[in-house]
C-alpha cells in the first residue's frame, strides 16, 4: 500500500498548493493523511483530485465549511468523481445565483452609498439622515438590500 501514498512535498508540488495549506486542509478535516515510520505525512494519490476539488470549490466562493459538508456527503469519504461534482455543483447553483445578484446590486449601488463624499453613512445628511439605517441592524443596511426612506 505504501506505493499508493505520496509525501506531502510531492502532493504540494503536483497540486500547486503549498504544504502549509495542505496541513491546514488536514486540520480542517478536508484531507486525511497517514504517517510514515519517521512521522512524515503521506497522502493517497487520489488526494490530488480531492485538492483540485477543494480549490475549484474555493474558486466559486464556497467556504471551507461548505466544502467539508460536500466531502462528508460522499460515500466512504471517497475522492469526488465527475458525477459527484455535477451533483454538488448543481446544489450550489442557487447560492451562486444569490451571490451574483448581491454583487450586481452592490456594483449598481456603490456610487450612491457614499454619494455625498463624506464616506460616513452614519453622518450623511443626504443618504442617511439621523442615522435611521442603524435602527435596522448592523452592517451597511442599504447595500444589504434595505431601502432608504423616501425623500420628503
Amino acid at each position: 500500500m505504501a506505493d499508493t501514498l505520496i509525501p506531502i512535498g510531492e502532493l504540494a508540488r503536483r497540486s500547486g498548493v503549498a504544504a502549509s495549506a495542505l496541513r491546514f486542509y488536514e486540520e480542517q478535516g478536508l484531507l486525511g493523511s497517514q504517517r510514515s515510520a519517521s512521522g512524515r505525512r503521506l497522502f493517497a494519490r487520489g488526494d490530488l483530485r480531492r485538492v483540485a476539488f477543494i480549490r475549484a470549490a474555493q474558486a466559486v466562493g464556497l467556504t471551507l465549511d461548505q466544502i467539508r459538508e460536500a466531502l462528508v456527503s460522499l460515500p466512504d469519504g471517497r475522492t469526488p468523481t465527475r458525477k459527484d461534482w455535477v451533483g454538488l455543483s448543481s446544489a450550489w447553483r442557487p447560492l451562486l445565483d444569490q451571490r451574483i445578484a448581491d454583487l450586481t446590486r452592490l456594483r449598481d449601488q456603490l456610487s450612491s452609498s457614499i454619494g455625498c463624499g463624506c464616506l460616513s453613512l452614519s453622518q450623511c445628511a443626504l443618504y442617511n439622515p439621523g442615522d435611521v439605517a442603524a435602527k435596522r441592524g448592523a452592517g451597511a443596511r442599504y447595500l444589504l438590500g434595505d431601502r432608504p426612506p423616501k425623500a420628503g
